[in-house]
């Protein structure tokens, strides 16, 4: 009697989980309805596409972009409250922490920039660079925009 008992109340439980997570949906953002879109020149220097753009809904905290950079586009100095991860897709390009050394990153690099850390990247200057972008909110901020990347710097002087 005892296994009977055990047996269904394993069964109710396991039985109700599997509807609670029926109700919830995988979500599909096709690529015919994320149109790549210019970035602004407020926070880019150069031509660079943003595409696949998403961000999730609370508890998550998740959002991130498809990046595309042609050659010599970069970033402006920036900052993420919560950090960033980068995966290179395509190309070749620079990441550089303020104070730090340019490196160069290739497709099938990621990069991770901790919170906080003052940072640009970019394509190099003869080639374009693709990356996935992906960061998360706090506070409803993402991202903390800062100054433009001055020639100088993006040629590594």
């Amino acid at each position: 009697m005892k296994l009977s008992r055990a047996m269904l109340a394993t069964t109710a439980l396991f039985g109700s989980l599997a509807l609670a997570d029926a109700a919830r949906e995988v979500e599909i953002l096709r690529r015919a309805h994320s149109v790549p879109r210019i970035a602004p020149s407020e926070n880019f220097t150069g031509t660079v596409r943003l595409g696949s753009q998403f961000r999730r809904d609370a508890p998550s905290r998740l959002s991130g972009a498809l990046v595309s950079f042609d050659a010599g586009a970069r970033t402006h100095w920036h900052t993420h409250p919560l950090g960033q991860t980068l995966i290179v897709t395509a190309g070749a390009g620079f990441v550089q922490r303020w104070g730090g050394v340019r490196e160069i990153i290739r497709a099938g690099d990621i990069v991770w920039t901790p919170p906080g850390v003052k940072h640009w990247h970019g394509a190099g200057p003869s080639e374009g660079m693709s990356h996935v972008a992906l960061v998360e909110t706090r506070d409803g901020e993402s991202v903390a925009w800062m100054e433009k990347v001055s020639d100088g710097q993006y040629e590594g002087r």
